[in-house]
């Protein structure tokens, strides 16, 4: 199978992923926090929307609509993979990473309806929107892409 190590990384870190939710969900009440230090917490959250929260609320055809929107963009990326050429090893490795998060965030949307956020990242009375371990990895796979090495294609 072409890019079997890729996706072998890829398995392991949507595993990665659900796990560290299914720990918050276990172990929390929904909005319960617990402090980790001055700038850390793990505070539970139901993300309905999309990025940061937005489009939150909508109701049923809006859960729909971003399901609908996290299954295109999953399989653009992995349509994008088949078309990098081997050689690319950086892009390929952001882009597994990047498919990583998308395929974690799609399972919860596909499963409960919104996304588990628990990652709480704040200084002092400043507040980072509430975040989970695949919106990590998009962002990882996005700042990946954008910093690849040009490479020639052969």
């Amino acid at each position: 199978m072409k890019y079997k190590s890729y996706y072998l990384l890829c398995l392991v870190l949507v595993i990665l992923d659900q796990l560290t939710k299914q720990i918050i969900v276990s172990l929390f009440t929904l909005g319960e926090s617990m402090v980790i230090n001055s700038y850390l917490s793990w505070t539970y959250i139901q993300n309905t929307g999309a990025a940061f929260s937005i489009l939150s609320g909508g109701g049923e055809i809006q859960k729909a609509f971003l399901l609908a929107v996290s299954l295109f963009v999953s399989a653009m990326v992995m349509v994008w993979i088949h078309k990098t050429p081997a050689i690319h090893r950086q892009r390929l490795f952001g882009q597994f990473i990047l498919l990583s998060g998308a395929l974690g965030n799609l399972l919860d949307r596909a499963q409960y309806g919104y996304v588990v956020d628990f990652i709480d990242v704040h200084y002092q009375n400043y507040y980072w929107p509430v975040f989970n371990v695949a919106d990590s990895l998009i962002f990882i796979g996005v700042i990946l892409l954008i910093f690849e090495r040009r490479q020639p294609s052969y």
